[in-house]
């Protein structure tokens, strides 16, 4: 099992939390990027700057039972279907009973600011320590209930 970071939009402190958790589990955490974005670990991949490069670049690598961790519910989608497990890097855990209504409401807000041309989109809340605390949480279950080893 390896822990894959789409990391051009994960928040510094979500890498650490799962840096940390996962040396618990001995598992290896890689980050995927643009060029764009700058990393300096011995498990990272960088790739160009086009839309799905990324998401690709993991794709490519992923195996059956990897966690990804990732914003993007397209990806999501796809991990999914090729037997990976993904959550967001605030602990929203992504599942074969909740992706299509992400999906579907991800294009339903995409539309209603296409037709409109002064939508102003507001970006994310910032990063919480509540959010910290549930990423942390719910990866630390996801890795108890899915890695055949047991945390040290």
């Amino acid at each position: 099992m390896i822990i894959w970071v789409d990391a051009d939009a994960c928040p510094r402190r979500a890498l650490a939390i799962t840096r940390e958790i996962a040396t618990r589990y001995d598992l290896d955490v890689w980050t995927v990027s643009s060029y764009r974005h700058e990393f300096s670990h011995e498990r990272h991949i960088t790739v160009d700057a086009s839309p799905q490069a990324t998401d690709l670049a993991i794709l490519k690598r992923l195996t059956r039972g990897d966690v990804v961790i990732t914003q993007d519910y397209g990806l999501a989608s796809l991990v999914l279907a090729r037997g990976g497990h993904a959550l967001s890097p605030i602990g929203k855990r992504y599942t074969d009973d909740n992706i299509d209504r992400m999906l579907l409401e991800r294009d339903l807000a995409a539309r209603a600011r296409r037709s409109r041309k002064t939508f102003r989109v507001k970006g994310p809340a910032p990063r919480t320590g509540a959010d910290d605390r549930r990423f942390a949480s719910q990866l630390e279950l996801l890795l108890a209930t899915t890695h055949p080893r047991e945390a040290n």
